[in-house]
């Protein structure tokens, strides 16, 4: 293509790009499966032409663009997710001066009717678990604080307010991006397929979860790694845990990766920031009910899973009912002995190797969960661009299938879409791991 149609068709992308996205976030419910798939397939397209169109796109304009995109989402409520009633909530009990782990929502209601009001009642009228206590953890509740001190018992100020916080850990990481980028002499362009993916852009700034700041705090642990500053690798890892559980997983990975395992400042930093994170917890024992909520939900709840859903078939056929209590201890200690061992089979040797385990780790992981929520993806998809590996670029469209549940008014999971979406992530996974060797995948 001729430079000048180029010039001229990169902006009219955009501009599809930018209504595309504002039709979805704010007019799409998510009961509507055929037009939210045909609106994401559209995007995630877009977005892919951009990326081959745009060899010499300066970053300053894909910047802006994925920043105006996302303000134009600023006034949107979430539609694919209701979690952020019970992000609200939680504030609200933090700014009351109330531990939000002591009592359920419905506890709190029905012990201390004087102290609610119609705010609080509308929250519970919306939330998706009145009845277990957070499993949110402390780093958390310190964001829902601030937007609920903000908000001033309004649900869109709250909404507003945990957007905007989120957005600024947004741009945190289009810039660490960049410059590690440019630490591993990798293209600029490749900005494009995180700034403006859709999985992205939807579940972080449209759906408010904070998969965002993980990958924001686990970007920073690499940065600062790039520059041997290791207390703050330790640092920035400790407190990614603290934001979300899942990155604790990575711990073997450091004691196989001779530069954080021989280092005392790495272990220390890691320490002081975890105990920062959590700390909090052994306030009245809330740590009790901490983990009994992440038990329950990794004891009851199913969605989007695969390798578990044809095990849990097995169990069905073999005892006549859902084996997920024996199922879930079982694959979770198939993973961690999977992990253990790619950290001991593979052994990185420098940083690029660190982060290509840390995105094997993440996959083995969740093709293994009972629940695969799509945003559970943008950490490891974010790592995965440093590398030449495609299966959670793949996933980040092919998850869009998951989404169909919501058209059912039970929220049933139709088999053919879970198939074809796993269809694509194993070709993807047969891509990377194993189409130069049968034994890729366990070689150094």
């Amino acid at each position: 293509m001729t430079k000048s149609p180029k010039r001229l068709l990169i902006p009219l992308i955009c501009l599809l790009l930018a209504v595309g996205f504002f039709y979805l976030a704010y007019y799409i419910p998510r009961e509507n499966f055929w037009l939210t798939f045909s609106t994401y397939s559209f995007l995630f397209g877009g977005m892919l032409v951009l990326y081959f169109l745009s060899t010499q796109l300066k970053w300053q304009w894909v910047f802006v663009g994925g920043l105006l995109i996302r303000l134009s989402l600023l006034l949107a409520i979430p539609k694919w997710s209701d979690d952020y009633p019970r992000f609200l909530w939680d504030g609200e009990m933090v700014k009351m001066s109330e531990n939000p782990y002591l009592k359920t929502p419905k506890d709190w209601l029905q012990n201390n009717p004087d102290s609610s009001n119609l705010y609080l009642e509308k929250l519970f009228e919306l939330m998706n678990s009145p009845e277990y206590f957070s499993v949110y953890p402390p780093l958390n509740q310190a964001i829902f604080y601030v937007a609920a001190w903000g908000a001033n018992l309004d649900t869109k100020g709250g909404i507003l307010l945990l957007r905007v916080l989120l957005i600024l850990g947004e741009i945190g990481v289009f810039f660490l991006l960049l410059k590690l980028f440019d630490h591993f002499q990798r293209s600029s362009n490749k900005l494009i397929l995180y700034w403006l993916n859709p999985l992205v852009i939807m579940e972080i700034t449209g759906n408010l979860h904070f998969e965002g700041l993980v990958l924001l705090l686990l970007l920073a642990s690499v940065y600062a790694l790039s520059k041997n500053i290791i207390a703050l690798t330790g640092g920035f890892w400790g407190l990614s845990i603290g934001m979300k559980l899942l990155p604790l997983m990575l711990i073997p990975t450091f004691f196989s990766f001779e530069k954080t395992r021989k280092s005392i400042a790495f272990w220390i930093g890691s320490t002081i920031a975890i105990i920062a994170s959590f700390g909090w917890l052994l306030i009245d024992n809330s740590w009790v009910h901490f983990l009994q909520s992440l038990k329950l939900y990794q004891g009851k709840f199913e969605f989007n899973a695969s390798i578990y859903y044809l095990l849990r078939e097995v169990g069905y056929w073999m005892k006549g009912y859902n084996v997920i209590g024996e199922l879930t201890p079982i694959l979770s200690g198939v993973t961690l002995v999977g992990i253990l061992y790619f950290s001991w089979k593979k052994r990185p040797q420098n940083l690029f190797q660190l982060i290509d385990l840390w995105v094997l780790i993440y996959l083995f992981y969740l093709v293994l969960q009972p629940v695969v929520h799509p945003w559970y993806l943008i950490p490891a998809f974010g790592l995965s661009l440093f590398t030449d590996k495609k299966a959670f670029l793949i996933w980040t469209f092919a998850v869009i299938f998951s989404y169909q549940a919501y058209s059912d008014p039970n929220y049933l999971e139709n088999p053919i879409f879970l198939f074809l979406e796993y269809s694509l992530l194993a070709l993807a996974i047969y891509w990377d791991y194993f189409r130069s060797s049968t034994k890729s995948l366990l070689a150094k």
